[in-house]
């Protein structure tokens, strides 16, 4: 089978290095790729979001999968794109992407669906949001609409936090995903995060994770993409999993469909464990980064059959996925200054080492010159992932990896798992 692989960070080196290990693979492309997808396979540099570039590459390989990694991939209609030229595609339309494009189109498809979620309202303008405050209490939630990085999510604990929020995202701090802001009710409890394939019609979970959002240790410092995750996350408990697949999974995939738009691909459901259950924080069109990460290392199954059923309408058809006993985490290393501006051009030592078979490093942000040398090239830099037969025996292993990286200008959280330890 060859398959073309759209995306070039951390989750799509983890897609690769699993798509890799299948015996039904026959060449692997991915555009534009990174310096550790090119070891698994063909890159090239063709944008994410260049839809013509990235048709006419999958029809030049003869592509019989094309695989989207990144959310703004799917926003651009690749799937689409591929659609109208008889190409398979794992990953979901732009219009069944809405779920994750615009948080707005989310919070009213919860309300037409009964999904549950936290109260909300929706604001074009600065004066507007700032009054709609009145209803809300705090801590105050505040989301950019649009796609944003993972970044576009303020919890403000007061009200000058709050409207100072408000006035960034909407005076331009994240460009047309700013154009409105959703408000929300604060909501307690530990965050998680849920799984599930789909071919458009049947369905299959797909395993959890526990995300680590802020910069520093401690929960503290700004929200960024994601700091590091773990596998499985203990909060969320077979029954809490169960309740979530069959509140918000399984009702989300009929009602999409629905509404004209039957989902393809993987669906993210990021969740708050309340007291009154697993409540809907948001929707990810695509696998999660980290997330993706550890959710490779611990599938024991073969991906590509369930990526090409996926995209065929055949998932039905193919037996239930296995999983490794293992515990899985990932420590993503990223460059000073991220996620507001990251120190980029700095030289990292070690990172291609043997660090043993239960520990893998994934490209998250590096390049490698014609001199050899690594660099970082963006925020997040490294995903150093680890597994082991139980949790703290696989940080240990990701730590002592870290320890033996020579990056002086790029740091990391040393509380990655801490929950899961915690709850343990």
């Amino acid at each position: 089978m060859k398959v073309l692989l759209v995306g070039s960070g951390g989750r799509e080196h983890a897609l690769a290095w699993k798509i890799a290990q299948s015996p039904l693979l026959t060449r692997l492309v991915s555009a534009p790729g990174n310096p550790g997808m090119a070891a698994l396979g063909e890159v090239r540099a063709i944008g994410a979001t260049d839809v013509a570039g990235q048709v006419a590459l999958a029809q030049e390989i003869g592509a019989d999968l094309v695989v989207i990694g990144p959310d703004a991939a799917v926003e651009a209609g690749v799937a689409d794109a591929m659609a109208e030229v008889g190409i398979p595609c794992f990953g979901p339309t732009a219009a069944a992407g809405r779920l994750e494009s615009s948080k707005a189109f989310t919070k009213a498809f919860c309300a037409r669906h009964g999904l549950p979620t936290a109260g909300y309202e929706v604001f074009g303008t600065a004066a507007e949001a700032r009054a709609g405050l009145d209803r809300f209490e705090p801590p105050y939630v505040i989301k950019a609409d649009g796609l944003a990085a993972g970044k576009g999510v303020i919890i403000a604990p007061g009200r000058a936090e709050a409207e100072a929020a408000i006035d960034d995202m909407l005076g331009g701090q994240f460009g047309r995903a700013g154009s409105r802001v959703v408000i929300e009710a604060f909501m307690t409890g530990q965050e998680a995060s849920l799984f599930a394939l789909c071919d458009g019609e049947h369905y299959r979970l797909f395993g959890a994770a526990q995300d680590h959002k802020r910069a520093y240790d401690g929960d503290e410092g700004p929200n960024t993409g994601g700091m590091g995750t773990y596998s499985p996350p203990p909060a969320l408990t077979p029954a809490l999993a169960l309740e979530a697949e069959r509140r918000l999974i399984a009702p989300t995939f009929r009602a999409i469909a629905a509404e004209g738009a039957p989902y393809r691909g993987v669906l993210f459901a990021g969740l708050m464990l309340t007291p009154e259950g697993p409540k809907l924080v948001e929707f990810n069109a695509r696998f999660g980064d980290p997330e993706c990460q550890v959710l490779m290392l611990r599938l024991k199954s073969d991906l590509l059959p369930y990526l090409h059923a996926c995209a065929t309408g055949r998932l039905a058809e193919l037996p239930e996925l296995e999983w490794r006993d293992d515990c899985a985490i990932c420590v993503v290393m990223a460059a000073r200054g991220y996620p507001e501006a990251p120190l980029k051009g700095t030289e990292i030592r070690g990172a291609d080492a043997d660090f043993g078979p239960e520990v893998v490093v994934f490209n998250a942000g590096a390049s490698v010159g014609e001199d050899g040398v690594m660099r970082a090239a963006g925020g997040r830099v490294l995903n150093i992932c680890a597994v082991g037969p139980d949790l703290n025996t696989a940080r240990e292993r990701a730590y002592a990896a870290i320890g033996r990286i020579d990056w002086p200008e790029g740091f990391y959280r040393s509380d990655i798992g801490w929950r899961g330890l915690a709850s343990a």
